[in-house]
């Protein structure tokens, strides 16, 4: 019998994220005696403790937490197998693309319109992700596509073609001492507040002050609007500009670029279409700038 079986992998994985056996029975839907069973019995064939286990709580060992991380890993994977292979198989599949709402640049319409243009053209569904997610979900099979911004999201594990490089900008509020300067530098935004985007810890800019945490752009104009930080961005994700806030390119700051994402095993013609006509219509949006 193998080692790991992947419904024991999930039964841990739901005991390690809740850390206590009721909840985790609950959401799997098993009796709470069956759940603590198959997780011993996953204990006895590993050879080691996964859990302490007192009347009060549950915690993990350090056995306990490297499967919870690789396990997770494996569990994505085997979801992200079955996907892809009931997307191989099916002619009538659909071209699934993840983006951040507004995080297109303004070329998502024109990209639409040249992949509708293609012999093969399949239909295509948007869905929407999370500022740090998107890559995950091309990872995972829940996306076959994916428009990410370098370098702020994780590119592991997919292949990718540019379709913009564009400048970053400062945004800050009116009365902040750099707003009069007509450009500003990485030095200058040294030991400023910058917004933590939820589950990346970079700030963005050296020597930044990590200030509140974000999940959106709607949340980082807020914040700045009340003083409680400022934000360095690539420009389309500035647009439209906010009247009560003020824009400043960073004259040294490396320029970002809008990718187009998928995953490196993935060697479809449904997605090979689609990353051509994406770049055919990014290049004709460039020519005519």
């Amino acid at each position: 019998m193998a080692e790991l079986e992947t419904r024991e992998l999930e039964y841990f994985v739901a005991v390690a994220e809740e850390l206590h056996f009721g909840r985790a029975a609950a959401g799997l839907g098993i009796a709470q005696p069956a759940l603590s069973k198959a997780v011993r019995r996953l204990e006895s064939r590993l050879g080691v403790p996964l859990l302490e286990r007192s009347s009060r709580h549950v915690a993990l060992t350090p056995a306990g937490e490297a499967l919870l991380h690789h396990g997770r890993h494996a569990l994505n994977a085997v979801s992200a197998a079955a996907a892809k292979a009931r997307g191989a198989g099916d002619q009538r599949a659909r071209l699934r693309l993840v983006i951040k709402p507004g995080g297109d640049a303004n070329l998502l319409s024109g990209i639409l319109a040249a992949y509708a243009a293609q012999p093969d053209a399949r239909q295509a569904d948007i869905l929407f992700g999370g500022a740090t997610d998107r890559g995950d979900h091309v990872r995972d099979g829940r996306a076959d596509v994916a428009l990410l911004y370098s370098p702020f999201d994780d590119l592991t594990g997919l292949d990718h073609e540019t379709l913009l490089v564009e400048e970053r900008v400062a945004i800050l509020p009116p009365g902040h001492r750099l707003a009069s300067r007509p450009e500003v530098t990485l030095a200058d935004l040294a030991r400023e507040r910058l917004p933590r985007w939820k589950g990346v810890g970079w700030t963005g800019v050296p020597g930044g002050v990590p200030g509140p945490e974000v999940k959106d752009a709607a949340e980082v104009l807020h914040m700045i609007s009340l003083g409680r930080t400022i934000a360095v961005l690539p420009r389309s994700l500035a647009q439209p500009p906010h009247p009560d806030l003020v824009y400043r390119p960073v004259a040294d700051a490396p320029r970002s670029r809008l990718v187009l994402a998928w995953s490196q095993e993935d060697r479809r013609r449904l997605v090979a279409s689609f990353v051509r006509a994406a770049v055919d219509a990014a290049e004709a949006v460039a020519g005519r700038g």
